[in-house]
C-alpha cells in the first residue's frame, strides 16, 4: 500500500472518531463546563498515548530540538478545538461541521501571506466562491445569525495551520509524540481554565456557548463519567490517526476526506436532536465544500504542472 493510500485510510478513521467524541460533548454541552470535560478527556488520553508513543520510536521521542514546535502546535490546536467545541453546544452539528471546512480555503490564504505563494486566479475565484458559502452559512444580519458561527470559522482556520505544521514537522517527529504534546497542552490549558471558571463565580450566561465555557464543575453521573473518559481514548486515538495521516501522505491527497465528517454531522444531528439542514444551509454547506475541493484538486494540478 502506498504512502498515500495508508494516510487517507488513517484521516478517515481519525475522522470517524472524533465524530463520537463531537457527539458526545455536544449531548454533555448543557449540564457541563467544556473545561471539565476537557480535564477528564486529556488525564484519561495520557497512559494511553504513553503507550503509543513507547511503541512508536519509545519515550525518547518526546524531548527533542523539535519540542517548543510541537508544543506551539499543541496551542494552535487547542484554540482550534476548543472554539470548534464552543461552537458545538449552540449550533446544529451539521452547521458546525461545515463553517470548519472553512480550512482549506484559509490555507490558500496563508500560503500567500506567510509563505509568499503564488496563487492561480482560479484559486482564489474558488477561495472567493467558498467564502461566501460561509457567509452564506453563517447569515450575517439575520435573524437566524448566531455569535457562536464564528468560532467555527476560527476552528477551521487554526486546525489547517495545526496540520501544515504537522506536515512539516513530520519527518522529524512521531505522530505519536506530536499527539501526546497535543493532549498535555490540552491539559495544561483546560487546567488554566477550570482555575478560573471552575467555582461557578461566572456563571449564569445565556448564550449556549458562553454557557458552556463559564459554567462551573459539576459532580457528574457515573454514566457521564463514562461519557467524558471516552473522550479521553477517543482522543488519544483521534490524535495519532489525524497525525500519521498528515505525516505520512501528501496533505492536498488526503485533505478531502477530511469532508467525511459532514456525513457524521449530518447523521447525528438528525438522528439526535432532530436537526436536518435548511434549503439555505445546504446551499451554503454545497458552495464550501465545493469550493474546498477544488482549491485541493488545483493543488494537486499545480503541484503536478511544477514537476514536469
Amino acid at each position: 500500500m502506498s504512502r498515500n493510500s495508508a494516510g487517507i485510510l488513517f484521516l478517515i478513521a481519525g475522522i470517524a472518531v472524533f465524530a463520537v467524541q463531537d457527539l458526545i460533548l455536544k449531548l454533555l454541552s448543557g449540564t457541563y463546563p467544556l473545561h471539565q470535560a476537557m480535564v477528564m478527556r486529556s488525564l484519561t488520553a495520557v497512559p494511553f498515548l504513553l503507550i503509543l508513543v513507547k511503541l512508536n520510536g519509545g519515550l525518547s521521542t518526546l524531548i527533542t530540538p523539535g519540542l517548543p514546535r510541537m508544543i506551539g502546535r499543541g496551542i494552535t490546536m487547542f484554540t482550534a478545538y476548543t472554539s470548534y467545541y464552543l461552537a458545538l453546544a449552540a449550533l446544529p452539528l451539521a452547521t458546525t461541521v461545515a463553517l470548519y471546512f472553512a480550512a482549506p480555503l484559509f490555507i490558500t490564504l496563508l500560503s500567500v501571506l506567510i509563505l509568499n505563494e503564488k496563487v492561480s486566479i482560479l484559486r482564489w475565484l474558488a477561495v472567493g466562491t467558498g467564502f461566501a458559502g460561509v457567509i452564506i452559512m453563517v447569515r450575517p444580519g439575520s435573524d437566524l445569525f448566531d455569535w457562536a458561527a464564528p468560532l467555527a470559522v476560527v476552528s477551521g482556520l487554526t486546525y489547517g495551520v495545526s496540520m501544515v505544521s504537522a506536515r512539516r514537522m513530520g519527518s522529524h517527529e512521531t505522530a505519536a509524540a506530536l499527539a501526546f504534546w497535543g493532549n498535555a497542552v490540552f491539559l495544561v490549558c483546560a487546567l488554566i481554565l477550570s482555575a478560573i471558571f471552575g467555582s461557578g463565580e461566572f456563571a449564569g450566561a445565556g448564550h449556549k456557548s458562553v454557557a458552556f465555557m463559564t459554567r462551573g464543575w459539576v459532580w457528574p453521573t457515573g454514566f457521564d463519567t463514562l461519557l467524558m473518559m471516552a473522550c479521553g481514548v477517543i482522543a488519544a486515538a483521534g490524535l495519532t490517526l489525524l497525525t500519521q495521516a498528515y505525516r505520512i501522505a501528501q496533505s492536498n491527497v488526503v485533505a478531502p476526506f477530511e469532508y467525511t465528517a459532514l456525513i457524521w454531522g449530518v447523521l447525528y444531528g438528525w438522528v439526535f436532536w432532530s436537526d436536518w439542514p435548511d434549503a439555505t444551509g445546504w446551499i451554503g454547506i454545497a458552495i464550501i465544500v465545493g469550493a474546498g475541493l477544488f482549491v485541493i484538486w488545483l493543488e494537486r494540478v499545480e503541484a503536478y504542472t511544477s514537476r514536469q
